[in-house]
This record gives structure tokens, sequence and C-alpha cells, in this order.
């Protein structure tokens, strides 16, 4: 009855450990940078792209009552600006791409549950399912704070 216990035990805490190493923050925006709404645009601004969406609906019309006439292209520049603390709008950078695949601290988890149910189960003899068990959750807790670190060091959270 102890060794279920103890092996049950063993298995729910390196899979919680696990889960908990492979969580994703969704919560975060692609671009990092916080959305802007019709309130933090000024006035200014909004009345330059009214007058800029009034010049591109006349060249349109220009477009297609000069069909004949080749004229050059017309270059559109988008701003895309982020306000802090309310102050000026900053230029943004262009949106990095989201990482993909695993994470440092959950391949150091998954390694390190790996090696330590296969060190335990060898040292402990005389019941080698504790000793995996026992094993597991000391290398996967191990291998999660290796990874972890490696991850911050990256820069991933």
């Amino acid at each position: 009855m102890k060794r279920i216990f103890y092996t049950t035990t063993a298995v729910v805490v390196s899979a919680a450990m696990l889960i908990s190493s492979c969580k994703n923050n969704d919560n975060k925006l692609e671009s990092g940078s916080i959305p802007v709404t019709p309130n933090s645009i000024s006035q200014s601004e909004y009345n330059e792209y009214k007058d800029w969406k009034q010049q591109q609906h006349e060249d349109s019309i220009k477009m297609q009552t000069k069909a004949t006439t080749a004229t050059p292209p017309t270059v559109v520049v988008h701003k895309h600006y982020t306000t802090v603390n309310n102050t000026e709008p900053v230029a943004q950078e262009p949106a990095k791409t989201k990482k993909k695949g695993w994470s440092k601290a959950a391949k150091g988890t998954a390694i390190g549950a790996g090696v330590g149910a296969a060190a335990g189960a060898i040292l402990i003899k005389k019941n080698r399912a504790l000793g995996a068990a026992a094993g597991g959750v000391l290398g996967g807790g191990v291998g999660y704070g290796v990874g972890r670190s490696m991850d911050k060091k990256d820069g991933r959270y």
C-alpha cells in the first residue's frame, strides 16, 4: 500500500512540475506594445489621417479617369505609435517573431526528471520504484531551475 501511495504521489508531483514548466504567457501582445485606442490619438494626428484618407480617395479617382497616363505610384508611410504614461507618442520598432518550441525550463525539467529517475532506480536497490520517483522529482526540480535561469539570460521571460 505504501509503495502505491509513494509512487502515485511522485508521479503526480512530477507531472505537476512538468506542466507548470511548460506554461505559455499568451497574455502578452505579440508586439509587446500597448494597443493604440482612439482615445490615445491626438486631434492633430486624427486630422492628418483624415487629410491623408481624402487625398488617397482623390488619387484613386484621378487614377480611374487617367487610366491612359502613367503616374508614379503613391508611397504610403505607416506610422505606429506607442504611448507610455500618457506622454508624447514614440515610434514603435518592428514586432519580433514569437519564439516557438519548448522553453529551456521545460527541456531541463524533462531531462532532469529522466536522469533523476534513472539514477534513483539505480541507487536505491531495495525499492526501485520509490527511488525512481524520488529521483525524478528531484531531478525535475533541479533541471527546471537550471533551464529557467538559462531562459532568463536569453530574455524569454
